[in-house]
């Protein structure tokens, strides 16, 4: 569903009650999406909020779904415009929403960027919706961020996975199954954005072991298939440059 033909915002549910909404932009290196994920619920959850500017679009999309002012909770990965940009003009027209994001963010950024305090989640804690529960992980650096993390949307084995699979173009199509590890390393490849952690791997297993249906990426086409492959696949190509460019 096209939410606003101007800026060619889009709506689509890609599991039961997650919907993806997505505004192509142009870039200066070329076609670009920024994506957020609305959980609908009893308590309703938007993960990422997209840049300052994007608020009128989300809002709009949001609209399509639930009232605006019945948001719950905003969640992120970490502290960035594109996660997090617009969290306050959320705020201020879901009067009961907070911001939720790990102990770390909360402690070092939010609490003081926020018009509310936040609610700091400890890695394995898990987010009670309704139908729906969502288990925070802590990801530190991974792909970056000292205080970023995910969320596992456990029935429907949805992860919240934010820049991990970042891929370029409009991102057309809601939701694939077909290769994104390809387009996303190469989007990664001239301006590696990865912080190349010594527990990367072990964060991405952690990752895997969750068993993933369903990645929900910040950027390009969600995907569907076997998530724990798919991670340990990123795992294995991130160890494969890193060796590459030690030698």
């Amino acid at each position: 569903m096209i939410t606003n033909a101007a800026s060619g915002t889009n709506l689509h549910e890609i599991a039961p009650g997650i919907y993806r909404i997505s505004t192509p932009a142009e870039l200066p290196g070329g076609a670009f999406s920024f994506n957020q994920y609305l959980i609908a619920d009893e308590a309703p959850l938007l993960f990422h909020t997209g840049p300052r500017g994007m608020f009128p679009l989300v809002a709009e999309a949001i609209g399509k779904v639930l009232p605006l002012e019945s948001l719950r909770y905003i969640g992120f990965a970490h502290v960035e415009a594109d996660e997090m940009g617009s969290l306050n003009q959320f705020l201020a027209t879901a009067p009961r929403a907070v911001a939720v994001a790990s102990q770390t963010a909360v402690m070092v950024s939010v609490n003081d960027l926020a018009d509310r305090p936040a609610r700091a989640l400890a890695d394995g804690e898990v987010l009670d919706l309704g139908r729906h529960a969502l288990r925070w992980v802590d990801a530190p650096h991974v792909p970056h961020g000292w205080e970023n993390g995910f969320m596992m949307e456990t029935a429907t084995r949805t992860l919240l996975c934010g820049d991990l699979f970042t891929q370029g173009g409009s991102g057309a199509t809601p939701i694939t199954e077909s290769d994104i590890l390809g387009p996303s390393e190469a989007f990664r490849a001239p301006m590696d954005y990865y912080a190349h952690a010594p527990h990367t791997a072990a964060v991405l297993e952690k990752l895997a072991r969750l068993q993933p249906q369903v990645l929900a990426c910040m950027h390009g086409s969600a995907w569907r298939g076997n998530g724990a492959g798919l991670l340990r696949a990123l795992a294995k190509s991130l160890g494969m440059r890193e060796l590459a460019a030690a030698a």
